[in-house]
């Protein structure tokens, strides 16, 4: 249930280009050329992958923010959006095709194993932004940062869920050059708004449309933050906390609300009005199939998820076979529980009703509920050793969903630590009602969100950035990410993080047969035409789990295709590859080595992921 930063970045980075051309033209380019010429191959390729990363953090200034590289010669970027013009999208499209006709001219064959890897991996991000140039949903950025939005605005998508809480807990702001960056990005929120609207517009001039229960939501959301006076916003309030508590002399305050109630307001108005007259276009059907050319842009977006070319229906297969045995596993348990009336689903539905499961929906209830998340992690951390010999800090925050946001929000997801360490990794828990998350659900939550899962794998990009170039920090591959997370759920089961809690087994169970769910809904509502409401029941009767809780997940599946497709295909490839690796080296396995192989990858597309083992096992034989 994970989103990284990018579910930010992705949106924003269809705005700006850096052309090659215009890197050519920079001081000092000509003579950096023929050095190049004269450089080994590894230092060329080296070279052009420090030249992409340039090139992509122009693109998205919210990323340079978000990874803590918006200073020193890139500190212009900090005061930035990017630009979602229909001339930004066309020269971002430019971009990831002159990307991929550049790794063209390298010779693979003269590389290192490990840039074998990484040239490999970025081709697959390059190619995939190229194919995501054929719609007028998805996009280029959507192919290279790993994630498909089709609409511009939705309940989890755009400038409203995304820049108050961005520019809140990943601006950083420590002068008053900060301040002033700070500002300006205010003001550019309207143009961010101004340029989603013309998106809406033009979409639906071509009758495509959010479903209607997802217009619905977003419209909720966008009423309820303009309706909310400037004195009371986040995004004014930030500003006026941070620059007091740092010494930050300025009428911060007034010149920020000046800009909301000038220029962000109006806008806002603008989106709402778009997004009402064209939700005439919309339907109650859940899935992108009703869209142009809507099934092979499903396909386009399955690969994307999943980084495999396995079809819809041999995944909606998948789904259902790993659906049937995890729920014999949790039948056995349930049973010496006690819990022997009903199905599994009936039984585990009865485990989340049990008023002894459920934090009191209160602030102070909230806080108990962070409070034990918090204790997990620490129980966590002792397991680590004997998961793996990367020595890392791995810092770690724990903050509830916005509640400007979280009626659209995820259940849970993540934003990783920047490289700068001058933030921690994020994990944001959904508490609109505690009753979302039950406490025996929410130690395996928090080894997907935390550790041994992202917050683990995003802390080797940040602290251990020397070793890999930086671009791995820019490319995000959700069957990946997620997929190690869903790895990393199994690892504390077989750490005996359960052994005395077996209801805390069941949430773990839960969680897994829930992703396997996920493959069956997500091919069910985009391929196979199921209506919203046979999602939703198939997930309540099979998982357990609350209908308010699996409406939500169903409306992210419906604008994020394919993407909920990249957890259960992900977890089962790396356990492929273990298993794989068991295989091949008998005596000399190590799985803290087998892990650390994972996380040194930084990130690859599953069907590279074989190549990296390769690598491990061969380096394991001596």
């Amino acid at each position: 249930m994970t989103e990284i930063t990018p579910r930010f970045d992705r949106r924003e980075a269809l705005a700006l280009t850096f052309s090659a051309a215009a890197l050519a033209a920079a001081p000092g380019a000509a003579s950096a050329a023929v050095k190049a010429v004269a450089a080994t191959p590894a230092k060329r390729f080296s070279g052009l992958l420090a030249q992409f990363a340039e090139e992509l953090l122009k693109l998205a200034p919210a990323t340079a923010t978000s990874l803590g590289l918006d200073s020193g010669p890139r500190l212009a970027l900090k005061s930035q959006w990017g630009d979602g013009s229909p001339a930004g999208d066309a020269k971002w499209a430019g971009q990831v095709k002159s990307m991929l006709a550049r790794l063209g001219t390298v010779n693979r064959a003269t590389l290192s194993p490990a840039d074998q890897i990484r040239y490999d991996t970025v081709k697959h991000a390059a190619t995939m932004g190229v194919a995501g140039t054929k719609w007028k949903f998805g996009g280029a950025a959507s192919g290279w940062g790993g994630g498909t939005a089709p609409y511009p605005v939705t309940q989890q998508d755009g400038a409203v869920t995304a820049v108050p809480e961005f520019l809140n807990s990943q601006h950083q702001i420590k002068n008053r050059a900060d301040a002033e960056a700070y500002v300006a990005r205010v003001a550019g929120f309207a143009r961010l708004l101004d340029q989603e609207t013309a998106k809406i517009l033009d979409q639906g001039s071509l009758a495509i449309a959010p479903p209607s229960f997802i217009v619905s939501n977003a419209l909720g959301q966008l009423k309820g933050y303009r309706q909310t006076p400037v004195g009371e916003q986040k995004i004014v309030n930030s500003i006026v906390e941070r620059t007091g508590k740092a010494g930050i002399v300025g009428n911060w305050g007034p010149r920020v609300s000046k800009l909301v109630e000038a220029m962000v307001y109006p806008a806002l108005e603008r989106q709402i009005a778009a997004l009402s007259l064209t939700s005439a276009h919309g339907s109650d059907v859940a899935g992108v199939h009703r869209l142009p050319d809507g099934e092979a842009y499903y396909q386009w977006a399955l690969r994307l998820g999943t980084t495999t070319t396995q079809t819809a229906a041999e995944i909606h297969a998948i789904g259902l076979e790993q659906n049937k045995a995890i729920q014999s596993r949790m039948d056995a348990i349930l049973k010496a529980q006690g819990m022997t009336q009903g199905s599994v689903g009936e039984r585990v539905l009865a485990l989340t009703r049990d008023p002894a499961q459920v934090y009191p929906d209160t602030d102070a209830g909230r806080e108990a509920l962070i409070g034990y998340c918090n204790e997990q992690v620490a129980k966590i951390r002792k397991l680590m050793p004997q998961l793996t010999h990367l020595d890392m800090k791995a810092p770690l925050v724990i903050k509830r969903v916005p509640v400007d946001i979280q009626a659209g929000a995820s259940l849970g997801y993540m934003n990783f630590a920047s490289l700068d360490g001058s933030r921690p990794a994020i994990y944001y828990i959904n508490l609109k009602s505690t009753s979302l998350w039950p406490k025996y659900q929410l130690t395996t939550l928090t080894a997907h969100e935390g550790l041994p899962g992202h917050t683990w794998q995003g802390a080797y990009l940040a602290e251990k950035h020397a070793e890999i170039p930086l671009i791995s920090s820019l490319m995000g591959f959700n069957a990946f990410i997620e997929g190690w997370a869903l790895y990393s759920e199994q690892l504390c089961d077989e750490s005996g993080l359960y052994k005395d809690d077996p209801f805390g087994q069941i949430g773990y169970l839960q969680a897994q047969q829930f992703r396997a769910c996920r493959l069956v809904v997500d091919t069910g509502i985009h391929a196979m035409k199921w209506t919203r409401e046979q999602a939703i029941r198939f997930l309540v009767e099979n998982t357990g789990r609350g209908e308010n809780a699996m409406t939500s997940e169903i409306d992210r599946y419906s604008v994020s295709p394919g993407q909920a497709c990249g957890y259960k295909m992900g977890h089962n490839e790396l356990l492929r590859q273990r298993d794989r690796a068991k295989a091949a080296l008998g005596d000399r396995f190590a799985l803290a080595g087998f892990n650390d192989a994972v996380v040194r990858t930084g990130g690859v597309p599953l069907t590279v992921l074989a190549t990296a083992i390769d690598q491990y096992i061969a380096g394991a034989k001596g």
